[in-house]
């Protein structure tokens, strides 16, 4: 049976799509050539497995075919695109997508690129592979878009439809069939004057994100240092009614927005020669965290008399987010190997992630929360889930840091 949409990756992106369109009443196709991922196998995916019974339910369905993207109306490319060993977005993804669809696609068919990429890769990367593979042209025998994802797994204020969609064109007219699907979606569309501006909308909300989580950071460093409270100077500092966002620090920053530095087109072989030098410092800064929540354990043990080798050592939380599922990029991995490193012996427990390996190594989880908080030498909490009583773990714990500023003031040593 054709479908009015089809959505192409069905991972972070797509899944909240897929989800969105359902619940409005559009006939939508999922497709992903790996058959795990398109029977939504996945343990740790955006939807939890309620969710994605309900999506079912609704008459959302899957396939690894792809001759059934050939009878669609829109088809919305949600590939993903990690960072590759050398930083760059990774857009194999987005090409293999764009190959499969065009060998499908007919005339008059909306493309819309949600996947994160460079400016430019709409209308220089994705466009040629779309009018080689199908002998059409973009913004004349089919509509090409670029509207980038903004989905935020687990806020529960803002969703799919309170959430504005950023829109550019090729053309006018390819802005506006992009606006007309969008709006099926969502209570307000915000129109781009181009593909390019959407992406670099993109680049900027991301790199806002970690740069101004990097000066929270340097700001933890600091007033650790000289023994001021950050978590109170935020507090002050978040009643200013202007010029102030507030941000929290952490033990490093994860999720599938990884900062981007557009000096490095890696797609074209191409760089403006100006690099993003803030960006370069906020991923300089983030990565030390990890090693810095080391030196800090190591530190708190050895003033209670401790050795990080043989201490038995709990980590609370291992997503990248509270009350989620998904581990990507959760600094969680790294610190838990470099502790194992030092010869300390791990436990973890997380509730919403039942097996957890590091190095290929499985960490054992703990059965009883407080008892094995009793037991350890340390405790870090790493993710916050609502699930915790840290006022219970704080007073069971033996040794507390809590990396979130989320326990009560004085009940634990915080970042």
């Amino acid at each position: 049976m054709p479908a009015d949409l089809a959505v192409i990756g069905l991972g972070h992106l797509g899944l909240p799509l897929a989800q969105a369109a359902t619940t409005a009443g559009i006939s939508t196709l999922g497709y992903d050539p790996d058959p795990h991922t398109a029977a939504l196998s996945g343990a740790d995916g955006p939807l939890s497995a309620t969710e994605l019974r309900r999506l079912l339910s609704a008459g959302f369905r899957t396939t690894t075919d792809p001759t059934t993207l050939g009878r669609v109306r829109t088809a919305v490319i949600c590939a993903p695109t990690p960072l590759g060993e050398d930083h760059t977005l990774d857009l194999g993804r987005i090409a293999d997508a764009a190959r499969t669809l065009a060998a499908q696609l007919r005339p008059h068919t909306t493309v819309i690129l949600e996947s994160t990429a460079y400016p430019g890769t709409t209308e220089e990367f994705l466009r040629p592979l779309l009018e080689e593979g199908s002998g059409l042209t973009a913004g004349r025998d089919f509509h090409l878009a670029c509207s980038p994802g903004r989905h935020d797994p687990g806020n529960r204020t803002h969703h799919y439809a309170n959430t504005p969609k950023v829109i550019g064109g090729l053309t006018p007219a390819c802005t506006e069939a992009a606006a007309a699907f969008y709006s099926r979606l969502t209570d307000k569309v915000v129109r781009a004057r181009g593909p390019r501006e959407a992406e670099t909308a993109k680049l900027l909300e991301t790199n806002y994100r970690h740069i101004n989580i990097a000066l929270m950071n340097e700001m933890a460093v600091f007033c650790h240092d000289i023994g001021v409270d950050l978590w109170d100077v935020i507090r002050c500092a978040e009643t200013k009614p202007f010029g102030f966002q507030s941000f929290r620090p952490g033990p490093g920053v994860g999720g599938h927005a990884a900062p981007i530095d557009p000096n490095y087109l890696a797609y074209n072989g191409r760089s403006p020669g100006h690099p993003l030098r803030m960006v370069e410092l906020a991923q300089e800064v983030n990565g030390r965290m990890p090693r810095y929540v080391i030196q800090r354990c190591a530190t708190l043990l050895n003033h209670h008399g401790k050795s990080a080798r043989g201490a038995r050592v709990l980590l609370l939380g291992v997503t990248y987010k509270p009350d989620i599922a998904d581990q990507t990029g959760s600094p969680a991995r790294e610190i838990a190997s470099r502790l194992r490193e030092l010869g300390a012996h791990l436990t973890y427990h997380d509730p919403y992630v039942p097996q957890w390996n590091v190095l290929d190594r499985p960490v054992p989880r703990a059965d009883s929360l407080y008892e094995a908080a009793a037991a350890a030498d340390l405790t870090i909490l790493l993710q916050a889930h609502r699930t915790y009583d840290l006022q219970g773990l704080s007073v069971k714990a033996q040794l507390l840091l809590d990396t979130r500023g989320a326990t009560p003031a004085g009940a634990a040593h915080r970042l």
